[in-house]
Order: C-alpha cells, then structure tokens, then sequence
C-alpha cells in the first residue's frame, strides 16, 4: 500500500521514535492516563482478563476448569472497565498492554488507566502496542529473566507518546481499524488452511496403519471398538508385546559435573518433531558412567508420559542419536515383530486413543496410565508391509508439510506487514487522512 507522508516533519526529541508530523505533539505518559485504583471487594466485577501480544485485551480461557479462580480468591484483583488501557508492566517487551473493550477483572499485577478525552481510544490502543512503542518500552525494563522484565511506575509515567490532533487520531484509529481487520482476515483463512492440512496428515497416518495401502485387501473385525476393521492378514497385539520400555531421570542439578557436557538430555520441550538430533540440555559422560543418567538407543521412539502438553497432544520422535532423557518421558524400544518407524507412525495414528489413557496428575498435569497404555492394542502388519507403510507415510506427509510451511510464511508475512502498517501509521510515517475513501484488498494480498 502506497500512501504519502506528511509535508513536514521535525526532531520528536525522543530517540526510538525520530522524526514526527511538524505539527504533533509529545506528552507524557501521566498526562494522558490517570490510574483506577478500583479493586474487587465483596463483589466479583465481569469477567477474568488477560493481556495477548497480537490482540490485546480479551477474555481469559481456560484449558483446565479447575485452575480457574474462587470468588473469594479474587479479592484485591484489579476492576477493568470498558475503555480503560490496561498494562502488564511485566510483559510490555511483549506488547503486554491495550484498550479493553470488556468489564471484568485482572491479576493485582497488571494496572488499568483511565484514557484523557484528548485521545481517541482506538488510536492509543494501536499506538501504545506497536512496535516503536514497544522498543521504547523495552529501554527502561529492568530484571533478571527476559519473561518477567519489569518497567517502574515511575518511568511509565514519565513514558513519552505521541499527541497528533484528535481528527487525526480518529482518522488513523478508522484507517487501521479497517485495514488491520482485512489482513486478520486474510489470516484467518490460512490458519483454516492450517487447521485442515493437519487433519489431513492425522487421517493420513491414522488410514495407513490401520487400514494398509492396499484398497482391495479383506478386511476383518478387529475386535477393538477404536480399531474397526483392519486388513484380514493382519495381527492385533498389544503394544507390552511389541516393545520394551526405558525410563528416564534427571541428574542432580547441584552438581556441576553432570551438566553442560556433549551429551543430549532430551526432555518434553525437545519433542517438538517427529525426529530428534539434539536437545537443548546436555549432560556430561561423567553424568552416564556415575549412573546418574543412562543413554537411549538411536532408533527408539519418545513419547511424553507426564506434563501439561498432554492436555493438548501427544508428541511422539523417533531418536537420530543415543541421548538420556528426563522422567517425563519414556523410550519405547521396538522388538522383532515392529519396524521403528512404523511404530513411530503408529503411536501418532493412535494419538486419540492414548489421550484417553490418562490421569490428573495435579495442577493441571496429565499422567499417562502406563499399564492401560501398554495393553492397549494395535495392528500389527507382517515386516515388509510396516516398512512400505511407514515409507508412504514419510512420502505424503512431507508433501503437506510443505504445504504447511509455505502458509506459515504467507501468515508471517502478513503478521510483519500488519504490524509495519500500525507502526507507520501511529507515528506519523504516513499520511491516511486521505486514505479513507479508497480501499487497496489487493495490496494486503501475502
């Protein structure tokens, strides 16, 4: 989108912002906000909020009832009204702030600020989450994680934003409000395309090795509800009898010798492909011949036993490299009757029937129950036809594993021009006062 800039501009006086339209204004931060010091008493006031990155203010959802708060735990949080900014001064490099469209209620942590009348809301809801604004943010964090870096009370009040005339503000707010909207849009009808190729590749997996590559084979009952029929040649066994089982663990953390070495200590947050070179955490080989580790066999498959992420998937990765591996996952080791890689395949067909194997395990943790997954059956073709299988698989699904990488860069891209947009527009890099009687669809195109 070609839009013209301002006819003159001049020095803003603040570094991460540069130059400015000649006739707008910088005001500080106290100037414009005036802080509610309203807080849940007796009475719970709307919903529980919380703060996304991309969107900004919205409804907290909850993967697990249980974590949701009591009433009375609610005392002393935060009351959010409508219209009202409200900031998360610990994830502000984040773009941890926006302009609540909700009543409800936030965490004691977060503030909420009363919007001057001088200032479109819309338009400080664009500017205070842009990317300028979140590079000025980031100057006066201070912390030692990068995840909980905070900025003082004082120095967002004296925070410099940008004051253009209040004509101005709501012609900007209109123009990114439409143009923003158009490009979510376009995003939404890649994430459906992302959203269907995955249940293609699950169908994919799930048809192969439950139903083998020949459309013509006999069939027969399997005798296992989730199964149906397979094809009549095949065996059903459960998976005790086709694999042997290693555990993990966790070298003590107070012993700097275990730590740091050349060897990959694979836990759940490394299983995020289907193989699996490295990890982020390494142990040392003092750590494996002192037994406070063991190695798992290149060839085996991981799968994640214990944590939150079962809530959500059940990751399977089959090993590239020997590595150990902590106590929340289990190498499964395939004997005589299963090929490795099918059985890889098989354990991800198979995912919906594991997840119904699990227990609470506390806080919102999900426990795999270890003999009613073991004993859970599955069909097990002769060894020339598992290798053939699992060849079609890695064949198809790589074909829409392109698929899916080329659309999370058209999403990217769109995120990147989205965000460029708001951030020209609020700080007076381009002109939209003009803009509003035309529209551009096909410059939002990824």
């Amino acid at each position: 989108m070609s839009l013209p800039r301002y006819p003159e501009y001049k020095d803003s006086g603040v570094e991460w912002l540069g130059e400015i339209p000649s006739h707008w204004e910088v005001r500080k931060f106290r100037h414009a906000f005036t802080e509610s010091i309203e807080k849940i008493g007796s009475d719970v006031v709307g919903v529980m909020l919380s703060v996304s990155g991309y969107r900004g203010i919205e409804v907290k959802e909850y993967d697990d009832e249980n974590r949701r708060r009591l009433d009375d735990e609610l005392v002393g949080y935060r009351i959010v009204r409508p219209g009202q900014l409200v900031v998360n001064t610990m994830w502000l490099n984040y773009a941890g702030l926006g302009v609540s469209d909700h009543e409800g209620h936030v965490s004691p942590a977060y503030r909420s600020y009363w919007i001057e009348p001088a200032f479109n809301k819309r338009f400080v809801h664009h500017m205070m989450r842009c990317e300028s604004f979140v590079r000025g943010y980031t100057k006066f964090l201070t912390g030692i994680r990068p995840n909980s870096l905070q900025m003082s009370r004082e120095d967002l009040m004296a925070f410099q934003l940008l004051s253009p005339p209040v004509d101005e503000q709501t012609a900007i707010a209109a123009f990114l409000d439409r143009e923003t909207a158009k490009i979510d849009g376009l995003i939404a009808e890649q994430e459906t395309l992302l959203a269907l190729l995955a249940e293609k590749r699950q169908a994919t997996i799930s048809h192969a090795v439950t139903r083998g590559l020949d459309p013509d084979a006999p069939l027969k009952d399997s005798g296992v509800p989730w199964l149906g029929q397979v094809p009549a040649h095949w065996d059903i066994i459960p998976l005790k009898y086709l694999v042997n089982l290693k555990s993990g663990g966790t070298p003590s953390k107070e012993n700097p010798d275990y730590w740091n070495g050349e060897i990959p200590w694979a836990s759940a947050k490394d299983l995020k492909s289907e193989v699996l070179e490295d990890t982020q955490d390494h142990i040392t080989e003092y750590a494996v011949s002192s037994g406070a580790a063991s190695l798992v066999p290149a060839g085996a498959v991981l799968v994640v036993v214990r944590g939150m992420i079962l809530a959500r998937m059940f990751p399977v990765t089959e090993l590239r490299v020997p590595m150990a591996i902590n106590q929340d996952l289990k190498a499964v080791l395939p004997l005589d009757r299963i090929h490795g890689s099918y059985l890889a395949w098989l354990l991800r067909g198979s995912a919906s029937e594991s997840l119904n194997r699990l227990d609470e395990a506390g806080h919102g943790t999900k426990a795999l129950r270890m003999d009613s997954w073991t004993s859970m059956q599955l069909p097990i073709p002769p060894i020339l036809e598992q290798k053939a299988i699992a060849s079609f698989i890695l064949r198809e699904t790589s074909r829409l594993d392109v698929l899916v990488s080329e659309t999370n860069k058209a999403i990217t891209l769109l995120k990147e021009r989205r965000s460029a947009l708001i951030a020209a527009a609020v700080t007076g890099q381009i002109d939209v006062r003009g803009a509003m009687a035309d529209s551009h669809p096909e410059a939002l195109a990824p």
